[in-house]
């Protein structure tokens, strides 16, 4: 089989790291090209250390390549700069990032129009879509704990909270992303004002459009390096098997999302493109857990998963990874 050509733009952050790792080990891709104008003519492992020996692939600040896929990996608002200043042709297929194209009102641009690319909730759309929307980290994690309650016209006021390791802020430094304050620390952030509330939004009225639907959400800073592990607590009278038996039926074909019957726990989804869900209740208090690799599941994981969906390939390919758990 003819391999996709892929290419990236914005490749040395930790979401390009880990995109240039999938896509180097894909079975039915080939890294074409990585975009950087600050680092072009660097070897990639010069940026990410780990690739010694792995490839010889340069930064590049030409984009006259022949390809089948672009990924941007820029920050957000820089991606729908770059395809204003860069007349990319039609027939590539473009999976963004960042958050420029996830609400409906800014999905398009121009001849493009971005598909939100959350598989649980819109795999048939991602199969034909030209351009994917790639979901937030805290949206992926969040969304996937409580899709099935929305698809049954069960979501009331939702009370989330979550905690995100220190990539989820990025490669560029900050006082709060230093070593020497996140040891040891926590700290709430955004507290009801988080960038994802938007996204998850229009994706539980997708579901449940008759649905008044209050999310509160406080997300928290956390003293490890990568993973998201969210509660989101609300009102529900069903028992507790019977809502188990929905979030199953909903989630069976989805290869990357698994309810356990278990403790969950973040080592089990860190280095993975899985999301395991957790259920518990107690009275009429239903607690939904659910724990994602925010750079893989919640970033760019989820983006080859995309594109082996519109590419038709298993959608597991280049994603059977494995959590170190020690």
């Amino acid at each position: 089989m003819k391999k996709i050509k892929t290419g990236i733009v914005g490749g040395a952050g930790y979401t390009g790291g880990e995109l240039i790792r999938l896509l180097l080990n894909h079975p039915n891709a080939e890294l074409s090209f990585v975009h950087s104008n600050s680092n072009a003519g660097n070897p990639l492992y010069k940026v990410h250390q780990d690739l010694i020996g792995e490839t010889a692939i340069v930064f590049t600040s030409d984009l006259s390549h022949n390809i089948d896929v672009l990924f941007l990996c820029t920050g957000h608002g820089e991606a729908k700069k770059f395809l204003m200043a860069n007349d990319i042709p039609s027939h590539i297929k473009i999976i963004d990032l960042s958050n420029d194209f996830r609400l409906s009102h800014s999905s398009k641009l121009a001849t493009r129009s971005f598909i939100y690319g959350l598989p649980e909730l819109n795999k048939e759309k991602i199969q034909s879509a030209q351009n994917i929307a790639n979901p937030g980290c805290f949206a992926t994690a969040i969304q996937l704990g409580l899709l099935p309650l929305a698809h049954s016209g069960l979501l009331n006021d939702v009370y989330t909270t979550g905690i995100t390791g220190s990539t989820g802020a990025g490669q560029g430094l900050a006082a709060t992303s230093h070593f020497s304050w996140r040891a040891n620390n926590v700290q709430a952030y955004k507290t009801l004002t988080h960038q994802h509330l938007g996204e998850i939004g229009e994706s539980l009225l997708q579901l449940q459009p008759n649905g008044n639907i209050d999310l509160s959400f406080v997300p928290w800073r956390g003293d490890f390096t990568r993973g998201i592990f969210i509660s989101s607590t609300l009102h529900c009278e069903k028992p507790l098997d019977e809502l188990k038996a929905l979030y199953k039926e909903y989630y069976d074909g989805h290869h990357f999302t698994i309810v356990s019957d278990d403790a969950i726990f973040l080592k089990q989804v860190v280095n993975t493109n899985k999301c395991v869900i957790q259920l518990e209740k107690v009275g009429t208090k239903l607690v939904l857990h659910s724990a994602i690799d925010n750079l893989l599941k919640g970033a760019s994981g989820q983006a080859v998963q995309n594109m082996n969906i519109m590419f038709g390939l298993d959608e597991t390919a280049g994603l059977r990874l494995k959590a170190p758990m020690f």
